[in-house]
């Protein structure tokens, strides 16, 4: 798996769908733990099926109690605006205002956000 490390952080490279549902999610967190040692984590959204931004699936919640369950910090990078569901940007407000899940638009501002927590 391509994984970069910067500032103590697993900044996952690999290219396609990573995340699909639970069993896939911890596969990852479990390589990326493994490989790195690392407790924070950099996905782009691209890495996640689009069932993820669709709240209704249950997916996203399936998916982040496991970062949450095992103590993995996680910031999905991207694009959000083309998401027009107020449920979801709300969701992604209330996220960044806390400290284990955070959405941002690109690596250096995932970076930032995992600093100040």
């Amino acid at each position: 798996m391509k994984i970069e490390v910067k500032h103590q952080t697993a900044i996952v490279r690999e290219p396609g769908v990573l995340i699909t549902g639970g069993p896939s999610a911890m596969d990852l967190l479990a390589s990326v733990r493994y490989e790195t040692g690392c407790s924070a984590m950099v996905l782009r959204k691209e890495q996640l099926s689009e069932d993820f931004f669709r709240l209704s699936t249950g997916l996203a919640g399936e998916v982040l109690q496991k970062f949450v369950n095992y103590q993995m910090k996680l910031v999905i990078v991207g694009d959000f605006s083309a998401y027009t569901s107020k449920p979801l940007q709300d969701f992604i407000r209330e996220s960044n205002e806390g400290r284990q899940i955070g959405f941002q638009p690109d690596e250096e501002s995932a970076l930032l956000w995992l600093e100040r927590g």
